[in-house]
């Protein structure tokens, strides 16, 4: 499991599992229903990005997010 602190740590991951997989960044963004822009701002480490699309983009490529540490109480 791979420990996500930042949105550059993020990207590099994001970047590294596309690459594995051995997909350009168009046919991530085709498999993922986003731009190829919004690949490029994730993979680069913007901020900005929107979080349903970064969502789309772990399942596309097979990944899921797990929280760790979390003081999550059940109501």
């Amino acid at each position: 499991m791979t420990k996500i602190k930042s949105t550059q740590e993020l990207g590099q991951a994001l970047r590294t599992a596309r690459k594995r997989l051995g997909l350009t960044q168009p046919r991530l963004a085709l498999a993922a229903g986003v731009g190829v822009r919004f690949i490029v701002e994730l993979e680069s480490g913007k901020s900005t990005v929107r979080l349903d699309s970064v969502m789309r983009v772990i399942e596309a490529l097979g990944g899921e997010i797990n929280l760790n540490g979390l003081a999550i109480s059940a109501n």
